[in-house]
């Protein structure tokens, strides 16, 4: 299983790297920083590519044994929605399992059936969240809350394309620390090292390109243990 990971992530790099949901260059963030990368899952724009991150997601929840912890995908609006869609799809076409899906809205519908909530979820479900990146967590602490409150189940784990490595509040990275101060698995299918070393083998980046990585990540990376 392990073998099959590693095969994942080498595949899964070249795709974001071909697809273009992974640049490299000089980016100013959200937060301020100015990164030598950026992730933009967004960029998956079209039918064959969304099948195929699906199909990514689908064998990192195989590869990493959290099938059996899913009874429901969850994709924080607005980029994990096609994300849990085309996921829930590719487990059922490559591996027979068929998972429900659900998502939330980012403002409370009043009618209709209203809630913030689209899908089904149910006491004493097994949740897995999928998303593209994980910056500090916040994000996902403001999701798991809305979860939280639709019904009393078990957020089995989270799973993200790629981990950045940036630290969250504390000096640690902001997936251990989530992990940590909610007892929630957080998995990536790639970290941001790894996409890197891949685009370096592929002669797509140069040595300075890693070198800024490396740098930035002295700086804003977090710990890892």
């Amino acid at each position: 299983m392990r073998e099959d990971i590693q095969k994942t992530k080498a595949e899964f790099s070249d795709f974001l790297l071909r697809s273009g949901a992974i640049k490299f260059g000089t980016f100013k963030l959200k937060s301020g920083r100015i990164s030598p990368y950026f992730v933009n899952i967004g960029a998956i724009g079209d039918g064959l590519s969304a099948s195929k991150l699906g199909e990514f997601y689908a064998k990192a929840i195989v590869g990493y044994g959290l099938l059996e912890k899913t009874d429901v995908l969850f994709g924080p609006s607005y980029k994990g929605i096609p994300i849990v869609v085309s996921t829930a799809v590719a487990l059922f076409n490559l591996f027979g399992s068929s998972k429900r899906f659900a998502f939330n809205r980012k403002e409370a519908k009043e009618h209709g059936e209203g809630g913030l909530i689209i899908g089904s979820i149910k006491d004493g479900d097994r949740v897995g969240m999928l998303d593209d990146v994980m910056t500090t967590g916040k994000t996902k602490e403001e999701v798991l809350s809305v979860i939280l409150s639709s019904a009393k189940v078990n957020l089995s784990y989270i799973l993200i394309a790629v981990d950045r490595l940036e630290r969250g509040e504390t000096d640690l990275m902001a997936t251990l620390e989530f992990e940590r101060r909610y007892g929630i698995p957080v998995r990536s299918i790639v970290t941001i090292e790894e996409v890197a070393e891949r685009a370096l083998q592929e002669g797509l980046i140069a040595k300075n390109d890693t070198d800024a990585i490396r740098t930035y990540l002295n700086t804003y990376g977090g710990k890892r243990t």
